[in-house]
Parts: C-alpha cells; structure tokens; sequence
C-alpha cells in the first residue's frame, strides 16, 4: 500500500502537496531575486511564501498520515 500511496491518494493530500511545493519555489525564487538585486524588501516579502508552503506541507503530512490510518482500520 505505501508504494502505491500516491497513485492512492486522496486528491486533497495531492493538493496540499502542489501548492507547498509551488509557493516554496515561488518564495525561493524571489528570495534569490531579491537577494542578488539588493531589493531587500522582495527578499523579506518572500519569506512569507516559504513559511505558508512549510505549514502546507506540513498539513499534507497529516492528511496523508490519516488517509493511511483509515486504510489500515479496514
């Protein structure tokens, strides 16, 4: 079941995991623009988008977690 889990996968967990992984790209590459620009303001404003990515990441750990315990109860 674990090696299958993502073709398995609830599409909320799908989800969760696109945009976690879409706004810490975002985040990262702005952080770099910022960074080699000298924009200080865009590189601060960036991070953010990395800290709202980890937390969604975060969630999708635990929709993933309850998808395997429902799973395994059956």
């Amino acid at each position: 079941m674990l090696n299958e889990f993502w073709a398995t996968a609830p599409t909320r967990y799908k989800a969760l995991v696109f945009s976690a992984m879409g706004l810490i790209a975002v985040g990262i590459i702005l952080t770099l623009i910022g960074n080699t620009s000298g924009n200080q303001g865009l590189a601060m404003a960036s991070l953010p988008l990395i800290g709202l990515g980890l937390v969604l990441h975060v969630v999708g750990l635990v929709v993933r977690g309850q998808a395997i315990r429902r799973n395994l109860r059956r």
